[in-house]
Formats: structure tokens, sequence, C-alpha cells
């Protein structure tokens, strides 16, 4: 290994650490610095001895594209980047029709590397749905390793993914222990 790659994988750990811990931190009620009341802290960020609402700390499971399911000329990346951040252990749930005369037919690839997803090479991608499993209640997928995913959907050989912008990536994230606080 060089030293420019080993480089370019530290400097994308860092950078991929550093997005995590910045959207976890991201709207928790966290006090700015500015006025922040060192007397308050305690009693804020301290020992609790409360209930604790588990339902908070439960996985969700996340209709992607929300009530547009998945199809072809929805932008996934934007859903993605304003319905996160995903944490271990959420489910992903992939709805769309079954193939038909009307409607084109879908499925969901996960690649391998960014470098893939970003060529949308559905040759190196693994099929992880086909057309018929997102009918009904849908196709579930557990992130279920702290990783990147590259999700996309695989039809016409990856047009789906370059032009219908059916594609998204997801690091799902270590569930807060703050969001248990009252």
């Amino acid at each position: 290994m060089t030293t420019t790659t080993n480089f370019v994988h530290v400097f994308t750990f860092l950078v991929i650490t550093t997005s995590m811990f910045t959207v976890t931190m991201a709207n928790k009620d966290w006090p700015s610095f500015g006025n922040f009341n060192y007397t308050d802290w305690w009693s804020r960020f301290g020992n609790h001895h409360h209930q604790i609402n588990k339902t908070e700390q439960q996985p969700k499971n996340i209709i992607v594209g929300g009530s547009q399911n998945w199809h072809f000329g929805y932008n996934y990346s934007d859903w993605a980047i304003k319905n996160g951040p995903f944490y271990l252990n959420d489910t992903l749930v992939f709805k769309y029709d079954a193939p038909n005369a009307t409607s084109f037919p879908h499925s969901v690839y996960m690649f391998p590397t960014w470098q893939s997803f970003m060529k949308c090479d559905v040759k190196k991608a693994k099929m992880v749905a086909n057309h018929t499993q997102g009918v009904g209640e849908g196709f579930k997928f557990v992130l279920n390793k702290w990783k990147p995913y590259y999700f996309s959907c695989g039809e016409k050989n990856g047009l789906h993914c370059n032009v219908g912008q059916m594609k998204f990536t997801v690091m799902p994230m270590l569930r807060p222990f703050w969001q248990s606080w009252p």
C-alpha cells in the first residue's frame, strides 16, 4: 500500500467519523458553548435516576422515499439527507409496484464501494431485492453494521440509478444515549 493510498484511507475515515459525530450531536438540545451554564450541567447531563423511554431507543422502520415509495425520477439522495440520521438496526423498507404494462420494474442493489456507487456500476453491485420483493409490505433491509451502505435500483443496467436518481447512501450511527432523557 502506497503512502498516498494510506493517506486517502485515513482521511476518508476521519471525514466519515467527524460527519457522524456532527450529525449525532446536531439538534440534540446540546447547549452552545457561548452561553453554557456550568452550574446547571449536572442536573441536565449528569447521572439521572428516571424511567427510560424505551420507544425512543427502539429501531425504526423507515419507508424509503416516504409516501413516494421507490420509483423512477425521485431524488433519493436528497430524501436520505432530509430524513437522516439513520441508526444501527433501523430497517429500510423498499416499497414498489409489481412490474406491469404501465410501470417500470424496480429492484434494490447494494454497491461495495463509493466509486461503483457513483458510477452506478451495477455489474459490481449485489442484488438484494428483485422485481417482486418490494410489492405489498415491501422489502426490508436492516442496517445491522456500522458501515456505509450504497443502494440503487439496478434496472436497465444502471439507467434507473444514473438517470432516474434511484440511488442513495446511508451511514448508520450509534443511537445517542441522551435521546431517552426528559
